[in-house]
C-alpha cells in the first residue's frame, strides 16, 4: 500500500481515528504478562468506578456516541467497559498478544481500539453511523448496527467500537494487524495517541511499521 492509513470516509464529526500497522516479531509471554498488570494497576490507580463517568474522555465518546444516535448507558463504549470490569477487580484479559496491546492501549486512553487481520480487510473505509437494517456477526454474537458508530470497508461492516467484528479478528497464528484507535478530538491530541502506542510497543517488544490518522479535519 502506498499510503497509511487507508483512505477513510469520514461522516461522522469530533473523532480522531489512529492508524498503526503493528508486528509482533515474537514478543515474551512474559513481559506482556507484566505489561497488562501494570495497566490494570495504573488504571486502578487513576479511576473509580464512581470518577469514571466524569473523565473527560470518557464524557466526549458518550456526547459522539450519542450523535451517532447511540445510548452510551446501553450500549457502552469497549473501553469504558473494559475498564469496568477491571475497577471491579476482573483482570486484564488475556486473549492474543496483539489483542492485549490493543486492550492495554484502550485502558491507558480511555478510547476504544481494535486490531483487524488484514488478510480480511479491503479498503476504502468508511466510518458513519450504522443504517436501519445492518448488523454483523459480532465477537458477542449477532449485533444490530443502527445508530451506532461504524467502520466499514468494501466488503461491509468492519467494526463498531462497542464490540468487534469476527470477519476481521486476528486468528491464532496472526502476527501483523491494523490497530484503530477512536478517540474524541476534543479530548486528545495524536501526540498522546501515538505516544501512548509507542510506549506500550517498546514495552512489549513489538514493531510499529505504519502510522498515521483520520478524522473530518485531520490532514493525512
Amino acid at each position: 500500500m502506498e499510503t497509511f492509513p487507508p483512505p477513510v470516509c469520514h461522516e461522522l464529526p469530533g473523532w480522531l481515528l489512529l492508524w498503526a500497522e503493528i508486528e509482533d516479531p515474537g514478543s515474551d509471554p512474559a513481559a506482556l504478562a507484566r505489561l497488562r498488570d501494570e495497566v490494570a494497576a495504573r488504571a486502578r490507580a487513576s479511576h473509580t468506578l464512581e470518577s469514571l463517568s466524569a473523565h473527560p474522555t470518557v464524557v466526549a465518546l458518550r456526547r459522539l456516541f450519542r450523535q451517532a444516535g447511540c445510548d452510551p448507558t446501553r450500549y457502552r463504549p469497549s473501553s469504558e467497559a473494559l475498564l469496568r470490569r477491571l475497577l471491579k477487580g476482573e483482570p486484564m484479559p488475556t486473549i492474543h498478544p496483539l489483542v492485549d496491546v490493543n486492550n492495554c492501549l484502550s485502558t491507558e486512553l480511555a478510547v476504544p481500539a481494535c486490531v483487524m487481520n488484514t488478510a480480511n480487510l479491503e479498503p476504502p473505509f468508511v466510518f458513519r453511523a450504522g443504517r436501519p437494517g445492518e448488523s454483523y456477526l459480532s465477537l458477542r454474537g449477532p449485533f444490530n448496527l443502527e445508530g451506532k458508530p461504524l467502520l466499514l470497508d468494501a466488503r461491509g461492516p468492519a467494526d463498531a467500537p462497542i464490540t468487534g467484528g469476527e470477519r476481521v479478528k486476528v486468528l491464532p497464528e496472526t502476527t501483523r494487524a491494523w490497530l484503530v484507535a477512536y478517540a474524541p478530538a476534543a479530548a486528545l491530541t495524536r501526540d498522546c495517541l501515538e505516544g501512548a502506542l509507542r510506549s506500550l510497543a517498546e514495552a512489549s517488544g513489538f514493531v510499529v511499521s505504519a502510522l498515521g490518522f483520520s478524522g473530518p479535519d485531520a490532514a493525512v
